[in-house]
């Protein structure tokens, strides 16, 4: 008698060679995760998903940029005129290293911050104290001598950074004179100076809409910064800096450049040794919120750069517990197990949007499901994982 599976979805972090720039990577991914299955002792299936950061892919790409080459871009595109720095995250890994390059190019720099956190969730203020003070963050503008006389410093809470003080300072390091202001709506900055660098993330193409609408002169964000090659620098075309990471002092790594070649080379490598078609992606950060530090994670401008066509579109799932409670509420048993799978084998792979019995499922793009879930297994410090094996995770309860 066939016994019954009793695991479904598996994430194994795959161990790998440390990755250098000019590595054959779809050859180290594929025979990683092979070996790996003959190691531990685990067989590969059809529809596995590999995933890997995109911390490797760029790596062996060498998309890298220097501070002076952000300098040169900026120069090149802003000129001598004061800039309006708008809306950039407070973080020394993604940003810090950015602003450098940035405020080299620069004589002048108006940084306004939003608040009371940054796009992410970095906190600046508190709700509380901006209630208590009257201030209306839709419209009001701050002054750096009003921020400080309403919530003083505010350090955020993991790192004990005082990001106002850190981001002025490191722009006067750099040479260039600052002015801070705090404010939520794009076309604030206008009133300091008509050109624009806007460094949020996933609200970008509006701030820019904004922003030429109401007369700037030179709008740009951070993914028309190093978009193309400076001095043989590294770059990335469709993104410029977003989705950056501080490599050196002097140095950043940049979001991957195109790479679905690759993913596509790491599925036909597996398809030949074992004859097993797996699905592959590069991912960068999860999209999910922390609760406590209240911080969202997607710092990145997508999870995922580059996937095979097996993992586009969204999860087509019933809700085991509302068949259970609601239809079949009568059944229990082998009875219950028996309508609730002919439930899910008469999905058909038909869209089951707008029917009660799929509510409460996850609508979201399967890349960021699967992405968010290896970002969570390989994390970001010292696992040495940045391969990630995803077994069973388009199976249902039929299986």
């Amino acid at each position: 008698m066939k016994k019954e599976r009793r695991v479904g979805t598996i994430s194994r972090g795959i161990r790998c060679p440390i990755i250098r720039e000019g590595d054959d990577l779809a050859a180290i991914v594929a025979d990683s995760v092979i070996e790996a299955a003959e190691i531990e002792g685990f067989e590969l299936r059809d529809r596995d998903v590999i995933a890997m950061t995109e911390s490797i892919v760029a790596r062996a790409q060498g998309n890298y940029a220097t501070v002076d080459n952000i300098a040169t871009d900026i120069k090149s595109k802003f000129g001598d005129n004061t800039i309006g720095v708008i809306f950039p995250i407070l973080s020394r890994n993604r940003f810090a290293i950015c602003l450098r390059g940035i405020a080299k190019g620069a004589k002048k720099i108006v940084l306004m911050l939003s608040y009371p956190s940054d796009e992410v969730g970095n906190s600046l203020a508190t709700y509380d104290l901006i209630d208590a003070a009257g201030i209306n963050p839709y419209s009001d503008v701050l002054t750096l001598e009003r921020y400080r006389e309403v919530f003083g410093v505010q350090k955020l809470e993991f790192t004990g950074v005082d990001y106002v003080q850190y981001y002025s300072d490191l722009i006067k390091e750099m040479g260039a004179e600052v002015e801070i202001i705090f404010a939520n709506q794009p076309k604030a900055i206008l009133d300091y100076t008509d050109c624009v660098l806007t460094c949020d993330i996933h609200t970008r193409a509006r701030t820019k809409r904004l922003l030429k609408e109401a007369g700037a002169k030179i709008v740009c964000g951070l993914d028309d910064i190093m978009n193309a090659s400076i001095d043989g620098s590294g770059y990335n075309e469709r993104f410029g800096l977003l989705g950056s990471n501080k490599s050196t002092e002097e140095t950043i790594k940049l979001f991957p450049k195109e790479c679905k070649d690759l993913v596509l080379d790491v599925q036909a490598r597996v398809l030949s040794a074992t004859g097993k078609h797996v699905e592959v992606m590069v991912y960068g950060d999860g999209a999910f919120k922390d609760p406590q530090g209240k911080i969202w994670e997607l710092a990145d401008p997508v999870v995922s750069p580059a996937f095979t066509d097996g993992l586009i579109g969204t999860p087509n799932e019933l809700k085991l517990k509302y068949l259970a409670d609601n239809d079949f509420k009568d059944l229990s048993g082998d009875e219950l197990k028996a309508a609730i799978s002919a439930s899910i084998k008469a999905k058909d792979g038909s869209s089951l949007v707008g029917n009660m019995a799929a509510q409460g499922t996850t609508p979201r793009q399967l890349t960021d499901l699967i992405g968010s879930l290896c970002d969570l297994t390989s994390g970001s410090g010292d696992k040495g994982t940045p391969v990630v094996l995803v077994q069973g995770y388009f199976d249902n309860y039929t299986n």
